[in-house]
């Protein structure tokens, strides 16, 4: 069975996104300055170079610091700023560990409104607003995580239709959707300054 994620584009990386909520977590915390492909393929990298089918946030959390920087710097490295990154995802594992006992779902598995759910994932280190509510969206969208109003909390990355971000990639063409716009938003800023 193929996965219904396809954010890193690769099927086994994709796999473990559509299995693994702090998969799916961890890629979008490396979602930022490097294509997003590259972000969404780090949690499988960063799996098999621990061993394991999974990420485990008690595991990560307790990772020496100095050797999960080294993982995720061997090549090819799991970002472009690898021991940073390596930082934030120890960073995530730890709050997740002490607010939801290492699981992610706990996030989401008992809110009853979209703002509850923003707030909650607003509250994760390395999430500000914007990612907040990409990921938000993402859970909609395509993990079927729709609390009341997720949609107006999501922003405009919860607009049915729209190909703003992660939340909106199914396939290549919802890929390419999804870069024209951003590139025309790029554009657009330039043209405003």
């Amino acid at each position: 069975m193929s996965p219904k994620i396809h954010l890193a584009q690769q099927p086994e990386a994709d796999e473990i996104l559509d299995r693994s909520p702090l998969a799916l977590l961890t890629g979008m915390l490396l979602d930022q300055q490097v294509p997003m492909e590259w972000a969404f393929t780090g949690p499988y990298t960063i799996a098999q170079r621990l061993g394991r089918d999974d990420l485990d946030a008690h595991e990560i959390a307790s990772y020496d610091p100095d050797a999960f920087a080294a993982l995720l710097s061997e090549k090819p490295a799991v970002h472009r700023y690898p021991a940073s990154m390596a930082k934030r995802i120890q960073q995530l594992c730890q709050y997740l560990v002490d607010e939801y006992d290492g699981d992610p779902t706990a996030l989401w598995r008992d809110v009853s409104t979209g703002k509850e759910l923003l707030a909650g994932l607003q509250a994760l280190p390395g999430f500000g607003k914007q990612k907040a509510q990409i990921f938000l969206a993402l859970l909609g969208k395509q993990s079927g995580v729709r609390p009341e109003g997720w949609r107006e909390a999501a922003g405009p990355y919860g607009e049915q239709g729209a190909y703003r971000s992660a939340a909106d990639i199914t396939g290549p063409e919802s890929l390419a959707k999804v870069r024209a716009h951003k590139q025309e938003m790029k554009r657009a800023a330039k043209a405003a300054k």
